[in-house]
């Protein structure tokens, strides 16, 4: 009997589009020879210009999927997404607990690239102080490493990192895509400070899930047993990659190409 490949589950809201969402972890982790389980934390209404509105499931729903097929199958990682509520974020935040030595990868997606909220309120403060601290490791963009430090809109990311590590997770993959410069700047630090930075030509073009896909490639390193530095350098590669054969299905922004490699 053929072995099973390694087995990653992701949390996340639908999107029909196929970018972001649910759809692009099942579609990056697949890529990357993992088998993708996932729970539905949200339905959205979206195309690829953006968000036009989310309905949260039920925490008792998003539990019980969760439970159900976690009694089933074991996992080597999971990836976290849009939660879309308060007490959807303390429903995944015990899945997690029950499961402390899966490394867990938390995508804190606070707003659509188009700028629509997904994360405010109680749902970004249950996101901070229940699921952030289980995050072996945290991948916000600058913006969202901002606002989760609760930090000026100008704070250095270094002091944000070393907030975000002192709130609970190992590991927070900052990437610079907001920031200025020819280059798009991504650093990892660690409770110690700086352990990474790698740097990748910016792309022209807008890209509409971007940040999901490189949570998932780096679930699924992790997944395959790379370390955290590896699985993060891997995981950009990968990204920018899908990035750059990116194209355009909508009116909107362009969708990663997940499967680069097989075209």
């Amino acid at each position: 009997m053929p072995s099973c490949p390694p087995v990653v589950l992701t949390f996340a809201a639908s999107d029909p589009t196929g970018g972001a969402g649910v759809q692009a972890d099942l579609l990056t982790l697949a890529s990357l020879g993992c088998h993708p389980l996932s729970v539905l934390t949200a339905l959205t209404a979206q195309d690829t210009r953006g968000v036009e509105a989310l309905l949260a499931l039920d925490p008792e729903w998003v539990a019980r999927q969760a439970r159900c097929v976690l009694a089933d199958i074991p996992v080597a990682a999971f990836k976290v997404g849009v939660l879309g509520s308060a007490r959807n974020a303390g429903a995944v935040a015990a899945i997690l607990a029950e499961h402390p030595r899966t490394p867990v990868v938390l995508d804190p997606v606070l707003a659509s690239g188009r700028g629509d909220p997904l994360a405010e309120g109680e749902t970004l403060q249950a996101l901070r102080a229940e699921v952030l601290p289980r995050a072996t490791v945290l991948t916000p963009n600058s913006l969202e490493a901002r606002r989760l430090a609760r930090a000026a809109p100008d704070a250095d990311l270094a002091d944000c990192a070393r907030t975000l590590t002192g709130l609970g997770c190992k590991y927070v993959l900052i990437t610079g895509t907001h920031e200025p410069g020819a280059d798009v700047v991504n650093t990892l630090y660690g409770a110690s400070g700086k352990v990474r930075e790698d740097r990748w030509p910016r792309l022209a073009g807008e890209y509409h899930g971007s940040g999901c896909t490189l949570a998932s490639a780096l679930a699924a390193y992790l997944a395959k047993g790379l370390y955290a530095p590896e699985a993060a350098r891997a995981a950009q590669a990968y990204t920018w990659k899908a990035l750059e054969r990116g194209f355009a299905p909508g009116r909107g922004q362009l969708l990663p190409d997940r499967f680069f490699g097989s075209r």
